[in-house]
């Protein structure tokens, strides 16, 4: 009999020490969606009084001018040289250059770029070589090809040096011939 009592009260530690284990991470959990609501009310009060218009304005004027621009540039050399820049945010930017030859490779530039909205131009200073190129901004939509000290490439052929962005052009095959 005694042995009896002696399981039976083992027996019933070990359950109720399950009872206490298992009441104990339903409270953990009761507590802690409880604290996330309270934190998500708490935000939601406090964003009532704040002026979020100044979230949507951008720091500087060239963060708001970024994207992907496509052309067709001329060559002396071969038929021509497809070109994509991409002006990406914190003033960095990619151009991937390839010649209309056959087996021709793409070449990739990397660098920085400052936009300077006075001169309305674009310059590029690339990572490798620190050679610099520069664009003329016509619009939001287009940049125009300049030549090194900012002159343009030749009088009256502008367009031909001309880079379109993408979405302002109807479709990618500005760039893909």
């Amino acid at each position: 009999m005694l042995v009896i009592n002696k399981q039976l009260q083992q027996k019933l530690t070990l359950i109720s020490f399950g009872i206490l284990f298992s009441s104990s991470q339903i409270m953990a959990a009761t507590d802690l969606t409880a604290q996330e609501n309270y934190l998500k009310a708490r935000v939601k009060s406090l964003e009532k009084n704040m002026d979020h218009s100044k979230h949507l304005e951008p720091i500087e004027k060239s963060l708001d001018f970024h994207g992907v621009f496509y052309g067709y540039l001329p060559c002396t050399d071969c038929n021509g040289i497809k070109s994509t820049l991409s002006l990406k945010q914190k003033n960095n930017y990619l151009l991937v250059t390839q010649p209309a030859k056959e087996s021709s490779r793409e070449t990739y530039e990397k660098g920085k770029y400052e936009w300077n909205e006075e001169t309305h131009k674009v310059v590029l200073t690339s990572k490798d070589t620190s050679n610099k190129r520069q664009y003329e901004i016509k619009d939001e939509g287009t940049l125009i090809l300049l030549n090194s000290d900012g002159s343009p490439m030749s009088k009256g052929k502008s367009e031909e040096y001309t880079l379109h962005r993408s979405d302002s052009a109807k479709t990618r095959e500005v760039h893909i011939h």
